[in-house]
């Protein structure tokens, strides 16, 4: 029995000054140079869907790659819930109570559990996308070896969906506190995300 994925607390964790920001938004629009801003310049803890699916990818022996992803993830949503998967990423980021980021954020079951825990704002990333698949194929990571027409058919299923357990990046998207749009430089993103920060503040 995997107890990582049985870890489950009885009571909540609140922290006045620990602030949440949730990332959401279409695949490669730069989701993570947004978390590279709030790391490197403002000390925010990281906690990524991603990271955390493909290591239970990795251990079930499965390939890695977005059709896994999708799988284990909608397998842990439908047997703990919508928010399995966030939940256990939050849980470990208020054990140390810092502020802290919430990468991948697909089901608006994850908004609604991450609002009840304390200050949280949920931030959405968007690009054209032929610029969006130039990006993952320039990252070059073990899931994004594939061509443009399957970039957009994987869009396009994890954009809507009426099973709560699944991806629905267009209602998740729409409950957005705050929507960045990429279609420039680093720099251009980084600026827009500290203006934000100073209205949040």
């Amino acid at each position: 029995m995997n107890f990582e994925f049985l870890f489950i607390f009885e009571f909540e964790f609140y922290f006045d000054d620990m602030l949440i920001i949730g990332i959401t938004g279409t695949l490669g629009a730069g989701k993570g140079t947004v978390v590279e801003y709030l790391e490197a310049e403002k000390g925010f803890e990281h906690y990524s869907v991603r990271a955390y699916l493909l290591a239970e990818i990795q251990r079930r022996g499965m390939a890695e790659n977005r059709d896994s992803m999708v799988m284990v993830a909608n397998e842990l949503r439908g047997k703990y819930g919508p928010s399995y998967v966030t939940d256990q990423l939050y849980y470990k980021a208020a054990q140390l109570g810092n502020s802290c980021i919430i990468e991948s954020i697909r089901t608006p079951g994850e908004i609604d559990s991450l609002r009840e825990k304390g200050q949280f704002f949920l931030f959405a990333v968007d690009a054209d996308p032929k610029l969006r698949y130039q990006r993952i194929i320039a990252r070059s990571s073990e899931t994004d070896q594939i061509s443009f027409s399957t970039f957009i058919e994987n869009e396009a299923r994890e954009m809507s969906a009426t099973d709560p357990n699944k991806q629905n990046l267009k209602a998740c998207i729409q409950q957005a506190d705050f929507v960045f749009n990429n279609d420039g430089s680093k720099e251009d993103l980084f600026i827009a995300v500290e203006k934000v920060l100073q209205q949040i503040k």
